[in-house]
């Protein structure tokens, strides 16, 4: 229990001094400064080329949305989560232990070079959230977390950090067991984290891309538009184009759907209404919502 406890301890002391060292010493791998230039990046894109010419640069939700890209990314690992991860490691690894289990490689590629090995966790990593994507809105009492993210009225780059922690603690507990059996030799995780934020904030944007013959491989906000649409087709009542960074497993998997052009729809969910507006009761709302919304409903 020492152990655990120390572990605690050292987490959020180190978590601390690790996020004051990012802001004070900028470096090439800083997270914070990189979150903050492709943040500026993309807002300039909505500002020459806005997709929505109607749509306020202070869209509605922008400042909501904005300190849900701090919290996400970093206040909400300060707060615990970053030794909660740390805990459930070590008991994992403990777990492995009590069976004379090191580790769980089962896949060595650190021997390929570093661009494959990032190519290949890309891949893998985003096919493992787009499967987690789809159970969000298929399973009930995940929809009710999901929904924060669906309660976006309006569409900017910065509506891709409106989620529920939960769906933190969900995406990286899945990821974890199939991401560790691959041996990864390097260390630049980074480059496909910025890669994947760089990609989220386009999809949101209020920029009216489809890369063209791209789309079928990358997600883009022409396609991603319409995983928000509160009007959802009778055959598709769980909503559809799951993808994160890629497009392709919508396609290769039957749920893409863009039946036109979706610049003006009306964004949300049903009975988002009542749906609260601000930050502290929509990270309770999942915990005390009473009417659950039935799965045909979703």
């Amino acid at each position: 229990m020492e152990k655990y406890i120390n572990i605690i301890q050292e987490s959020f002391s180190g978590y601390f001094n690790y996020l004051v060292n990012e802001i004070m010493h900028p470096a090439w791998t800083s997270y914070f400064y990189w979150l903050i230039g492709l943040s500026l990046l993309v807002w300039g894109l909505e500002v020459l080329i806005p997709w929505r010419k109607d749509q306020k640069l202070f869209r509605k939700g922008f400042w909501l949305d904005t300190f849900y890209i701090l919290f996400n990314f970093f206040l909400f690992s300060l707060i615990g989560y970053n030794a909660l991860s740390n805990v459930g490691v070590e008991l994992f690894n403990d777990f492995l232990n009590l069976f004379g289990i090191e580790n769980i490689v089962a896949i060595e590629i650190d021997d390929l070079p570093g661009w494959v090995q990032l190519l290949i966790m890309f891949v893998i990593a985003d096919f493992i959230q787009w499967n987690v994507h789809r159970q969000l809105h298929r399973q009930p009492w995940l929809w009710e977390f999901h929904k924060v993210h669906h309660s976006v009225k309006e569409m900017g780059f910065a509506a891709q950090f409106r989620f529920h922690f939960m769906e933190t603690i969900i995406y990286k507990t899945v990821q974890y067991i199939p991401l560790a059996m691959i041996g990864f030799g390097i260390q630049e995780f980074f480059v496909v984290h910025m890669l994947t934020v760089f990609i989220g904030h386009l999809n949101h944007a209020n920029v009216g891309w489809d890369y063209g013959p791209l789309k079928y491989v990358l997600n883009n906000p022409k396609m991603h538009i319409w995983h928000h649409s509160k009007d959802l087709p009778e055959d598709r009542p769980f909503g559809m184009n799951y993808g994160l960074s890629l497009s392709i497993w919508d396609y290769i998997f039957g749920t893409a759907h863009i039946p036109k052009n979706g610049k003006n729809i009306e964004l949300g969910f049903e009975g988002d209404k009542d749906f609260p507006e601000d930050f502290g009761n929509q990270m309770l709302f999942p915990f005390r919502n009473k009417n659950k919304v039935k799965p045909d409903k979703i």
